[in-house]
């Protein structure tokens, strides 16, 4: 069966018998200075070409392609609202099709980068246009500086944080594009974003909630029919599964006291790769030792709809995972309900979790053991800086002084007690 091949592809017949397909744009326009590169589409016909050879990864190459072309001809740009090859917009969207983005930026994260990136490409400069149609090459470090400011000076007042997320997105999104399309960028300064001087900020510790609290919130839940925003709080609160992984199917019944592993919970966190493996019960001399009572108790509510533990009902045997900003209004609604404060969300119950990790004393690796943190840096983050904490400090450097001061005490004492021995004066007099 003969397939259609869209322009400028061209098929090969590997060693293996399959067939491979390539981007291959012609010599003719690589002369005239196209700087879209030759990219092989894989064997697989439907990913490279699409459906009807009017698809796939060709297909965005190709409009890439002919929005190059006409520039070059001094033509507009087809296609509605089409971002001009080699402009700050053309930079954002081909930054939102890479990798990049699309396997390292989570799901819940996208809406904010976009708002981030409008924001840029939005500003009207002094001519009138928008920094979105202006070449990379035109974004010099002193406009990068410019833009900065003009962001962080705010019509409310100093945006800091909004600042330092457009320094970071856009110096990421630089390096990404970049590195695919080189010939668009200034050579001797590839990434105006790099060395823009941030202004300081006092940085707000993330809120956190107490073990209390997320018990009184998960049986107010239940005694409302929310059983779900219950385990939800739970789980984030003693698992320490961020959010958005258990609203999104990653904790399933299968992994709770499975066949294989009837005393232990799994828990994936997608954003590290890890695993953690969470023992639920030991077996001492004294007799079992359950280590998460109450967690347990909480989930026994919960009712079975599929294999994810949290899901929705739809209709009558239809069921469906929570959106992540479903999931936050209901418990909004309910905290309120309740009498919680305004700072209870599910994140602030991960966080609790992290923060009575640092109170429990647990050594670094300890702590990482649990969270499933890779580095340090992003374990301490969730240090809190409570008065339980505090006390317990201050309960060590306390009893380090004490200690020091019994021992100074002694040496002293046998320092005075060598002095006043007799044998000791004789044989300092015989000397």
């Amino acid at each position: 069966m003969t397939r259609t091949l869209p322009r400028y592809v061209i098929s090969k017949l590997l060693k293996s018998g399959s067939t491979a397909f390539y981007f291959n744009i012609p010599t003719y326009y690589r002369k005239l200075g196209c700087t879209i590169s030759n990219e092989p589409l894989g064997n697989d016909y439907t990913v490279a070409c699409g459906e009807d050879g009017n698809g796939g990864r060709a297909f965005a190459l190709n409009a890439l392609f002919d929005e190059w072309d006409s520039v070059r001809r001094g033509q507009p740009v087809t296609g509605e609202r089409a971002p001009i090859y080699g402009t700050v917009d053309w930079l954002f969207r081909e930054y939102k099709q890479s990798k990049a983005y699309l396997e390292k930026v989570a799901l819940r994260s996208r809406p904010d980068y976009e708002r981030t990136m409008l924001l840029v490409a939005d500003i009207v400069t002094r001519k009138g246009d928008r920094i979105g149609q202006r070449k990379i090459k035109s974004i010099t470090p002193v406009s990068a500086d410019k833009i900065y400011e003009i962001i962080i000076a705010g019509p409310r007042g100093e945006r800091l944080r909004q600042g330092e997320k457009i320094v970071v997105l856009c110096r990421k999104a630089w390096w990404v594009v970049h590195r695919l399309y080189p010939n668009e960028f200034d050579k001797a300064v590839p990434n105006p974003w790099k060395g823009v001087t941030l202004k300081r900020r006092v940085k707000k510790t993330k809120a956190a909630v107490t073990r209390e609290q997320v018990y009184i919130f998960a049986w107010g839940c239940i005694d409302r029919g929310n059983p779900e925003a219950a385990a939800a709080a739970v789980i984030c609160f003693e698992w320490l599964q961020r959010p958005e992984n258990v609203l999104a199917g990653y904790l399933r019944w299968p992994d709770y006291r499975s066949k294989e592993w009837p005393n232990h919970i799994k828990i994936e966190h997608h954003k590290t790769g890890a695993t953690v493996w969470h023992p639920l019960e030991e077996t001492t001399p004294d007799g079992v030792v359950k280590f998460y009572d109450d967690a347990e108790a909480v989930l026994a509510k919960l009712p079975r709809r599929g294999i994810p533990m949290i899901l929705r009902e739809v209709r009558d045997g239809v069921t469906k995972p929570y959106s992540f900003s479903g999931m936050q209004k209901i418990v909004h609604t309910m905290r309120d309900e309740i009498g919680l404060p305004s700072i209870f969300t599910l994140d602030a119950c991960r966080h609790g979790g992290m923060t009575e990790l640092e109170e429990a004393a647990l050594t670094d690796g300890q702590g990482r053991a649990l969270s499933a943190h890779k580095s340090k840096q992003a374990y301490e983050g969730y240090a809190k800086r409570t008065m339980e904490r505090a006390l317990s400090a201050t309960r060590k450097r306390h009893a380090h002084r004490l200690e020091n001061a019994a021992g100074t005490s002694i040496q002293n004492e046998q320092q005075n007690a060598i002095q006043n021995d007799p044998a000791t004066e004789n044989k300092s007099a015989s000397k």
